[in-house]
């Protein structure tokens, strides 16, 4: 915490004043760290070197105090002075916008055990010029971190693997002057009264068949939550019973997730809907989800299901998936798909799946995007073999091979 500034005023002196006393103001200057970390894994790292003094491996990007990070992982070491004899680890801003003041701590983890991890941390200690301040793409580190040699035959390099922690303090400063009031707002509830009202069923004006099931629902809320439902409902090209709608290609357990999401404003517990305690249940709701969304234009349900769908990449229902993106527009999720399927050990057990063959049917286009794809995944592959550069495709389990197409 900073210093308290005290402001003093002296009114103007008059005859009927004189004896007043002075007015003062407060102010309180506040700077703290707000702190993050990531775990970086380097694998292949025997074939990393050789990729040239001053080239790095790249981690993910991560979020600590609203601004992106970095960690750059230089194989043959950053300076050419050292000729490659050291490796080196820095820190880097991804953020674009005004300079940030940070600390920051690197560590490579000791993978025998015995957790004598090698630590150079700017956290708990006085820095002579106060925290380092980085523009974009600035970095921090240690261009001599770790000799290659004494490195190569320690406990920090397993099965031709290193661990690297970084955590990251970003340092913020705002002023509080003396607050009057203490009033604690609660967070909206409005899903939660809207979806009681659908539970209750009380005023509902229309009922919905869908696959056999009756589901009551009111006009005014769907119509406020859907575009498609304001037109059905009310438009000039309304239904001409608008009392009970019949609803085709869709399933009861979808149609009321549908409805839970339009008054609750969140995704139902799936396992709950389905019955079914699996994640490729799971899966395959959201997946017929996703296609009710875009049918009744909601975006935001639409997104839900795509972060889900991307999430649950798996051997089995990753053809469908993907129809499924190209179909709507989903760009993210598709990219996500082409990925997990072009990597070498997928491929094969995915062609093997009934989801390949509707993809093979249904969107023909998307077969050469993925034969370009692996084409370019390989190419990859022969050019950081021979120059030492490993990408890394991570992918998940293999959870069977068979995909059912109903709930």
């Amino acid at each position: 915490m900073g210093k308290v500034f005290q402001e003093t005023t002296k009114p103007f002196s008059s005859p009927s004043s004189s004896s007043s006393s002075p007015s003062i103001s407060t102010s309180t200057s506040i700077t703290d760290t707000v702190i993050g970390s990531h775990q970086f894994k380097i694998t292949g790292y025997s074939l990393s070197k050789g990729i040239g003094i001053g080239k790095y491996i790249a981690s993910d990007t991560f979020m600590v105090g609203g601004y992106a990070w970095a960690i750059y992982f230089y194989p043959d070491g950053k300076s050419v002075e050292d000729n490659a004899s050291y490796v080196s680890l820095f820190i880097a801003l991804a953020s674009e916008g005004t300079d940030v003041r940070a600390l920051f701590e690197l560590t490579l983890l000791d993978q025998s055990g015995k957790e004598r991890h090698k630590v150079h941390s700017h956290f708990g200690r006085t820095l002579e010029s106060g925290p380092y301040t980085l523009k974009y793409r600035g970095s921090m580190g240690y261009k001599r971190f770790f000799k290659r040699t004494a490195l190569e035959t320690s406990d920090y390099l397993k099965d031709d693997c290193l661990s690297v922690h970084c955590s990251v303090g970003v340092v913020r400063s705002h002023t509080e002057g003396p607050k009057i009031y203490s009033i604690s707002v609660p967070p909206s509830n409005i899903g939660q009264h809207f979806g009681q009202l659908l539970e209750s069923a009380k005023g509902t004006d229309v009922n919905f068949e869908v696959d056999g099931e009756i589901f009551a629902a009111h006009k005014l809320v769907l119509a406020a939550r859907s575009p498609v439902f304001r037109a059905q409902l009310f438009g000039p090209m309304k239904d001409q019973n608008t009392q009970h709608i019949k609803v085709e290609d869709m399933e009861a357990p979808v149609f009321k997730a549908l409805l839970h999401f339009i008054y609750w404003d969140s995704l139902p517990d799936m396992e709950e809907l389905t019955g079914l305690n699996t994640k490729w249940a799971s899966t395959l709701l959201s997946q017929h989800l996703l296609a009710a969304a875009d049918r009744y234009a909601l975006d935001r349900l639409r997104l839900l299901c795509e972060a889900n769908l991307c999430e649950d990449v798996a051997i089995n229902t990753v053809a469908t998936t993907l129809a499924l993106a190209e179909q709507h527009h989903c760009f993210q999720l598709k990219a996500v798909c082409l990925k997990f399927v072009a990597m070498p050990e997928n491929l094969r057990a995915v062609m093997q799946t009934e989801g390949f063959d509707y993809l093979r049917q249904s969107c023909p286009t998307v077969l050469t995007e993925l034969l370009e794809y692996v084409a370019r995944v390989n190419e990859h592959s022969v050019i950081a073999s021979r120059h030492g550069n490993e990408a890394i495709l991570d992918g998940s389990d293999i959870n069977g091979r068979r995909v059912k197409q109903r709930l």
